[in-house]
């Protein structure tokens, strides 16, 4: 089963009162930077973004599909692309992330469970935007939002999942305030 990359971009960044997308963490916009990371590891990376969204030279865009559903959207979006694809996923809010984590998620792929996710350290919850998505997690999401249950961490939870505890767990961080977006920006010093 293919391997796709998506970076999730649709979010409204109400928090952080502008797009989190365009931040320049790495001296170029964050969407990029991840775009760049995981070119390394899959044949096709994909933005997901909510309509009117532009991304400067990006040509792989999946506009979301499913209104109020937050980052399911964008998940429900790529798996409605490509069915029978699986997704490595990750959400621009993460500025410390880095090539590290990525080969050990894609290293540590179980393609029989539903996914294969990070357990978070601000939790121990499975990470839902770190993670590689197979269909039939994906097929599971879709029926939860079906039912109006929007949270992909709830979805995960109640799945089977290759949960794995990354030693660089520092690059889980998420800047999602001004006040994340200046702490990572001290911590990229």
């Amino acid at each position: 089963m293919a391997l796709k990359g998506l970076v999730l971009c649709g979010g409204k960044s109400t928090r952080m009162q502008q797009d989190k997308s365009k931040i320049q963490y790495h001296g170029l916009p964050q969407w990029q930077y991840l775009y760049n990371l995981l070119k390394g590891f899959v044949p096709e990376v994909w933005l997901s973004a909510r309509e009117g969204q532009k991304f400067q030279g990006c040509k792989f865009i999946i506009r979301d599909s499913v209104d109020g559903a937050g980052p399911s959207s964008g998940l429900l979006s790529a798996h409605a692309q490509d069915p029978a694809a699986s997704w490595l996923v990750l959400a621009c809010d993460l500025p410390l992330i880095s090539t590290q984590s990525i080969a050990l998620l894609v290293e540590k792929r179980d393609p029989k469970m539903s996914a294969t996710s990070f357990i978070s350290p601000f939790n121990d919850q499975p990470e839902p935007l770190i993670a590689i998505w197979e269909p039939a997690g994906l097929q599971q999401l879709a029926e939860d939002v079906g039912n109006g249950k929007t949270c992909p961490r709830k979805t995960l939870a109640s799945l089977e999942v290759a949960l794995l505890d990354n030693p660089f767990r520092r690059e889980q961080y998420n800047a999602n305030t001004p006040d994340e977006m200046d702490n990572a920006m001290e911590k990229l010093k």
